[in-house]
């Protein structure tokens, strides 16, 4: 048995648990007390501590403190969701407890792994127990006693899991709504599969993989065949990886400009195929991931009338892959760019998903919009890099999803402009807070305005339930409208009349006085004036509104105020 780790121990100890949260996402993501269709914590976990693997791949490892600072550095950027910024913390912890070390003992390591809880702690506002914080502070502790004991890695690691799971299978007895549901807490899961991981790669259980695999070298695209015209460009690209900017964010993109999809990638290159309108926007895209190498751009509806005897008047392949020299020179789209000077003292940047909504906030003064939301939490790079480019002095933040608010809070100290973080939970409560910017307003007096605005605006989220369930009394079944209220299950409902019959009761409890209704990409508009006009039928005293958000995962998002 090892009475030390160096530093390429911790790196392969790191890339086993990085291999075990992408063998196990899918199973991570199910704890989600209601089934909606979201990768949440799983994904949130596995794309974050792959934004390190990636980097530990690359580089050979070195001491201890290097492996550690290089982990924390890279998932500090790349956290994504609650889960994902707590991982980072637990790490930057870590990071700081090996800080001047080439080798690390087991002492040492239950040391720092107590730092990491600590900076975890410290940083979560209102720290909760049942989660992910308490299994690794109670996994620590056990860390910390049987290093007292002995000196091997193995018997200490051995202890933290065992008093980990312990602290797991407890969480559902700490946490009303997982106890509602019948399950442990999802982060905490993912915590004691990394720990598992690591034991078994120092037991020799475990080895490292070589990473995602290769990229085919055509797209299988047989299943395209027969389908209707709706969408006019065939187009493809491929990128050279420039960065370690996540290809999901670039896949939720694609998915809202058509249909048709295919993404391969691994660490050197990406390979994409859609079926949409706006291939020029899609390239554009593309562009941020790195130069592009080739290019196809076919246009479909001339391809057939082509087959009916006329020529075809466009078709654009194969651009010229650039000249290393000219390939040198691009500026790398991942690089995170300087503060750019400030033309006005007040800025805004907005989460959302959907071009619909971009739009709506864009119309009501955002400077700057990321990309994301549910199913896909952006990184906090990703946000500190719209931060950087709007240019104000204060640049206030609209997560717009729970799950984003603490990223969001990471970019305070890593810029030098005042970044202020408004606590929007939801997409409505985003806009509803966007409707209050004024430009002569004070940072102070706006902050109170914006935050003043959340509290006046409920939100209804409609999409799909993704798995047959039972939750504190209702039955749920796999495909029915599943239906939230400021995150509280409303209920689950077969067709559309008993969803408006289901929600108007809830709504009406409010008595609002506007009511606005944003319909997802997978509505098509009757259906949703439809929807609309049901729902404002059975709310004679609110005036309702319909708008295309063109959002994913969410059927309906509902503004209620």
């Amino acid at each position: 048995m090892r009475e030390y780790i160096d530093g390429a121990a911790l790196r392969d100890m790191i890339l086993c648990a990085y291999d075990a949260l992408e063998a196990n996402e899918q199973a991570i993501n199910e704890l989600n007390v209601f089934p909606v269709p979201d990768g949440d914590t799983g994904t949130n976990m596995r794309l974050t501590l792959g934004s390190a693997a990636t980097d530990l791949r690359q580089k050979e490892a070195s001491t201890v403190t290097d492996t550690a600072a290089r982990t924390a550095s890279a998932l500090l950027r790349g956290a994504r969701g609650n889960s994902g910024v707590i991982l980072s913390l637990l790490f930057r912890g870590l990071s700081k407890g090996l800080k001047k070390m080439e080798t690390a003992a087991a002492a040492d390591y239950a040391q720092a792994m107590t730092a990491g809880v600590e900076a975890a702690y410290k940083a979560v506002m209102k720290p909760a127990e049942g989660t992910i914080l308490t299994v690794s502070r109670l996994a620590a502790e056990a860390a910390v006693a049987k290093a007292k004991e002995s000196a091997y890695f193995e018997e200490m690691l051995y202890a933290a899991l065992e008093s980990g799971k312990a602290a797991l299978e407890d969480t559902v007895n700490q946490n009303p709504v997982l106890k509602k549901a019948g399950v442990v807490d999802a982060g905490g899961y993912g915590y004691i599969l990394m720990l598992e991981a690591m034991l078994g790669w120092l037991e020799g259980r475990v080895t490292v993989s070589q990473g995602q695999g290769t990229v085919k070298a055509k797209a299988d695209h047989a299943a395209l065949a027969g389908e209707e015209l709706k969408y006019a460009y065939c187009t493809e690209f491929i990128v050279r990886r420039a960065g370690k900017k996540s290809v999901d964010l670039l896949r939720a993109y694609l998915g809202n400009l058509g249909d048709s999809i295919v993404l391969l990638d691994d660490e050197e290159v990406i390979k994409a195929h859609i079926h949409t309108n706006v291939p020029g926007r899609i390239l554009t895209q593309a562009l941020t991931y790195g130069a592009l190498l080739a290019v196809k751009v076919e246009n479909m509806r001339e391809q057939h009338t082509a087959l009916e005897g006329h020529t075809p008047t466009l078709a654009v392949k194969d651009a010229p892959v650039p000249a290393p020299a000219e390939e040198a020179e691009q500026a790398d789209p991942h690089a995170i760019p300087d503060p750019v000077p400030a033309e006005k003292p007040i800025g805004t940047v907005c989460v959302c998903a959907g071009d619909g909504l971009e739009e709506l906030f864009r119309q009501l003064g955002a400077d700057g919009i990321v990309s994301g939301g549910q199913t896909m939490n952006p990184a906090t790079e990703d946000i500190l890099r719209a931060v950087n480019l709007t240019p104000a002095e204060t640049v206030f933040v609209f997560p717009n999803n729970k799950n984003i608010i603490m990223a969001a809070e990471q970019c305070i100290p890593m810029t030098t402009k005042k970044v202020v973080v408004i606590p929007s939970r939801t997409v409505c409560q985003g806009i509803s807070a966007m409707m209050r910017l004024t430009p002569d307003g004070t940072p102070e007096e706006l902050e109170q305005e914006f935050n003043d605005a959340l509290g006046t605006v409920h939100t209804i989220q409609v999409t799909y339930a993704a798995r047959d369930s039972e939750f504190d009394g209702h039955s749920i079944k796999a495909g029915e409208y599943l239906t939230l209220m400021d995150g509280q299950l409303v209920g689950s409902f077969a067709d559309t009349d008993a969803l408006v019959n289901g929600i108007n009761p809830t709504i009406s409890e409010l008595t609002p006085e506007f009511v606005t209704v944003y319909y997802g990409q997978d509505v098509a508009e009757a259906d949703a004036e439809s929807f609309s006009g049901a729902l404002g039928a059975q709310l004679p005293d609110a005036e309702t509104s319909l708008i295309r958000g063109g959002q994913p995962v969410y059927y309906y998002m509902i503004s209620v105020e």
